[in-house]
């Protein structure tokens, strides 16, 4: 296979001579992670965005050149595969067009073109189609087809084969195809008797406006409100307009035949040509409108998952609820479970004495530095009791999410890690690891079950699915992970690892004690130099023997470092402590053939700050006190929240009632507000102003607009 280069570098908008490289350390095994940490020289700077850019391009062109190799295969055994047919179908790198060519060869169910080429009509369809003089009856009585057929049937198969001939001809479609990206419409109209139904649909009960205009999360909610059978949506244009563009290519003159081929074009548009444009575009905007809310899927988990980490300290996680009582665990600094409970300091017991003896007694036991609290049922009447205790100073009380806490609760891999513990004590210990190390705990839960997103259940789930598991790789990578305390399931996502190697990094870990150095990994059963290659750099040892472990400085340039302290007449433990010393090195004395200037500043920044989680420090923070329900809400009140999930029409933020308020787009900002993530994080704090309350809907409507 010849690499076209070139259209990768075309789509992408990146210079050809890096997407040459990348593309071949692609090929060679090398991970996008990987590339654009360790391979800058090579990619000319790419950020591991661009490289998995260029990444996907390359799975594309791969799809594409196997559908050009099928369509050769299938035309050639059909005997109808010319040279200039082939070169064609070689020559051509646009999937649509890929598809028109092979659309007359494509295997069909028995359409009414093919009956009527088997009764013999294709001849006379093509002297039809020449439009000659000649009278149709005498065309039809000198054209030998199937005995029986009249006249009249003669002359209806002839035009049923030019019908098909119009809706499979490239030009036709192509023009077709431009009318409905200028002028497409998307309608819906509410299914009759679906009314009462529908009523979270009753914006779309009659519907209509330009294709290109319309919204993501309009079209998928639109589309969700079909396949709940609420709606009937549609995408059309003006047929009158749109036929006569269609007749202009296939009629010539105005003479019986030519009158039999504008009654066979208008037939082929109605009934074959406008369904399958229609269809066409119906499937393109469905994956446009997937492809915006998986990009925004994505920027909320990664933000997600680079939330700010308490750090390693020993945490109280509670798991709030009313009748059944709060749990409550105790986790030491690597998030190891220490001790459980149940405390009912709400209704209907409301043992409220007891569970306050029992927080303050554990908090003293196990030197409880932090109390994480779920976010969910009795979640903000926990806090409240929580902060009116007599806690040690220092003790910070957080609010945490506790979105799919209980999917990870009843998973296999909480089986595994608590295989003697019930689902209450597993969901409590993830809200209190998800304090300490948002990463680390949520790699382990699906990530369309932790709250962020929009019609995630709606867009293309292996499309999703990708794109979901390569933001997570990404953000593991970006922060680097502890060899000797992460998970299984947190090594799964390290480059160059996955699941099989990462369990035979626990099970070695398990069997061995704790890693002492990066080249010991190469003593893990299966772990190759390629995998080493691939993954060391991501992976520190805090206490090791060599002290570039615990920094990004891959073991490949360990000689240069050594070079380097050589060179200050000091050891490489010393060239890291010591800012003095790293000052005087000229960086340029070390280029190289291998190593250029990209790789000598990455270096030089972890010599200045080893294994520096790039993840922002944790802040404390706390609801508005005389807030804790929607009735508690007046317009005007300006309260504090958190950010919880951002889509294309603006961002939910919590603001302690239960109930997420939402800022509309328009009132995020002072200043027009195109892209909502361009203002607002998942999780960041903010300030909010109570705009409108609606008590029947449970609806609140917030701005940030002057804050």
């Amino acid at each position: 296979m010849i690499m076209n280069y070139n259209l990768i570098a075309e789509r992408t908008g990146l210079k050809e001579k890096y997407v040459r490289q990348v593309v071949d350390l692609l090929l060679e095994g090398a991970t996008v992670p990987f590339i654009s940490r360790y391979r800058k020289e090579a990619t000319g700077g790419m950020t591991d965005v661009e490289v998995a850019q260029v990444a996907a391009e390359l799975d594309n062109v791969n799809e594409l050149e196997h559908r050009k190799e099928f369509i050769i295969t299938t035309i050639e055994a059909q005997g109808k595969l010319t040279p200039e047919l082939r070169k064609r179908i070689e020559d051509c790198w646009d999937a649509t067009t890929l598809e028109d060519i092979y659309l007359p060869y494509k295997q069909k169910r028995r359409t009414r073109a093919q009956v009527a080429r088997e009764a013999g009509l294709e001849p006379l369809a093509d002297a039809i189609m020449k439009q000659p003089n000649t009278p149709l009856h005498v065309l039809i009585r000198n054209t030998k087809f199937k005995e029986g057929l009249s006249e009249e049937d003669a002359l209806q198969g002839a035009k049923d084969i030019i019908a098909e001939r119009v809706s499979e001809d490239e030009r036709a479609r192509q023009t077709l195809r431009t009318t409905f990206s200028i002028h497409a419409q998307i309608q819906s109209k509410l299914i009759k008797g679906k009314d009462v139904d529908g009523q979270n649909y009753r914006d779309y009960f009659d519907w209509q406006e330009p294709l290109k205009r319309c919204s993501s999360h309009r079209l998928l909610a639109m589309r969700r409100g079909e396949a709940e059978g609420i709606l009937r949506v549609s995408i059309c244009v003006d047929d009158e307009p749109a036929m006569e563009r269609i007749a202009r290519q296939f009629v010539r003159g105005n003479n019986e035949c030519s009158r039999a081929v504008l009654e066979a074009v208008e037939d082929g548009y109605k009934r074959l040509l406008e369904p399958s444009i229609s269809n066409e575009f119906g499937a393109s905007s469905k994956q446009k409108a997937d492809a915006e809310a998986i990009r925004v899927f994505v920027s909320n988990l990664e933000q997600l998952l680079m939330a700010s980490p308490l750090g390693q300290k020993r945490v109280m996680a509670i798991d709030p609820g009313f009748r059944t009582g709060c749990k409550v665990v105790c986790l030491d600094a690597e998030g190891n479970l220490l001790h459980h409970d149940v405390i009912f300091p709400h209704p209907p017991r409301a043992e409220r004495v007891k569970a306050m003896l029992t927080v303050q007694n554990l908090v003293e036991k196990y030197g409880v530095q932090a109390i994480s609290i779920g976010n969910g049922t009795a979640g903000r009447e926990t806090e409240d009791f929580v902060r009116h205790l007599d806690l040690p100073d220092g003790v910070e009380v957080y609010s945490v999410s506790e979105d799919g806490a209980s999917i990870y609760s009843a998973s296999e891999i909480a089986r595994e890690e608590f295989p003697n513990e019930d689902v209450t004590v597993r969901g409590a210990v993830s809200i209190g690891r998800r304090l300490m190390d948002p990463l680390a705990e949520l790699v382990k839960i699906d990530p369309s079950s932790i709250g962020v997103g929009q019609y995630q259940k709606d867009v293309n789930q292996t499309a999703l699915r990708k794109s979901l598991e390569d933001t997570v790789i990404a953000c593991v990578n970006r922060v680097g992970v502890n060899l000797n305390t992460a998970s299984q399931w947190l090594l799964t996502y390290v480059s160059g690892l996955g699941p099989s190697l990462a369990q035979n990094i626990v099970r070695y870990r398990r069997d061995n004690g704790p890693f002492h150095s990066r080249k010991e990994l190469l003593k893990v059963p299966r772990l190759g130099t390629k995998a080493f290659e691939q993954s060391a750099g991501f992976l520190r040892i805090k206490g090791g023997d060599e002290p570039l472990d615990n920094s990004a400085v891959h073991p490949e340039r360990y000689d240069l470092v050594e070079r380097m302290a050589r060179d200050q007449k000091c050891s490489v433990a010393e060239l890291m402590a010591n800012k003095e010393l790293r000052e005087k090195i000229d960086v340029q004395k070390y280029v190289s053939d291998e190593v250029g200037p990209p790789t000598l500043r990455d270096i030089m920044t972890e010599l200045d700050k080893p294994g520096l989680d790039p993840r922002k420090p944790l802040q404390a923070f706390a609801f508005d006190p005389t807030v804790h329900e929607i009735g508690d809400l007046r317009e005007g009140m300006i309260l504090p929240g958190i950010v919880t999930n951002i889509t294309n029409f603006g961002a939910f933020v919590d603001i302690g009632v239960h109930i997420k308020g939402l800022v509309h787009v328009s009132q995020l900002a002072d200043h027009y507000v195109k892209d909502p993530t361009t203002v607002v994080k998942v999780q960041q704090q903010v300030m909010v102003r109570v705009v409108g309350v609606d008590l029947q809907r449970e609806r609140i409507s917030l701005s940030m607009k002057k804050l």
